[in-house]
């Protein structure tokens, strides 16, 4: 309950026949003083991969949040888990990269997951994960980067993921806010295609001290 880390989450399922991976298992939540549990990563399906776990939530006081786990591959690939949550006082988590998609038809790849806020008094945001790779259509949209606390910078948005030969790259995510004092956090930078995808827009600077996070390269 006071000092320890929680624990990761299971990796999803395998599923070789036709249908779906499991989703991966959320991270445990840590303590009052801990880093939150990895989430699990998406099992590999026939069809689609299975979801990336969500990160555990880091301790109540003080603790990162765990980093979400990575979609799974498959025809259409697993999206990306997003991070855990900071305490009061500790980091986000990364978000979890977008699976593989490579025989379906997504429209686009799987996207990134999230980062995780920053504690609420001090705390930078988790970085955003990368889109996923796709051998069908546009890649998958990087994850926006997680929000950070009072004290603390925005995290960085994914890249976007890399689309089909021919294709169109996907956009890269968002960078997270500043709130009071820090830097927004960058956007990501387009995915390859050829046209490669947009860059994502960087995160606003703190309001008292701190400058915006700069547009990512599309």
């Amino acid at each position: 309950m006071i000092l320890g880390a929680g624990g990761a989450g299971g990796a999803g399922g395998l599923n070789d026949s036709v249908g779906s991976g499991g989703a991966g298992g959320v991270g445990g939540r840590a303590g009052l003083l801990g880093i939150g549990g990895a989430g699990g990563v998406g099992g590999e399906g026939s069809i689609a991969g299975g979801a990336g776990g969500s990160g555990g939530s880091g301790g109540a006081l003080a603790g990162f949040g765990g980093a979400g786990g990575a979609g799974g591959f498959g025809d259409d690939g697993g999206v990306g888990g997003a991070g855990g949550a900071g305490g009061l006082f500790g980091n986000g988590g990364a978000g979890g990269a977008g699976g593989i998609s490579l025989a379906g038809t997504p429209t686009t790849g799987a996207a990134g997951g999230a980062g995780g806020s920053g504690g609420m008094i001090v705390g930078s945001g988790g970085a955003g994960g990368q889109g996923g790779f796709t051998s069908v259509g546009t890649g998958g949209i990087g994850g926006a980067g997680g929000k950070a606390g009072l004290i603390g910078n925005g995290g960085a948005g994914g890249a976007g993921g890399q689309g089909a030969p021919g294709a169109t790259g996907g956009d890269g995510g968002r960078g997270g806010d500043a709130v009071v004092i820090g830097n927004g956090g960058n956007g990501g930078n387009g995915g390859l295609g050829p046209p490669d995808g947009n860059g994502g827009l960087g995160g606003a600077g703190g309001s008292l001290l701190g400058q915006p996070g700069l547009t990512g390269t599309g």
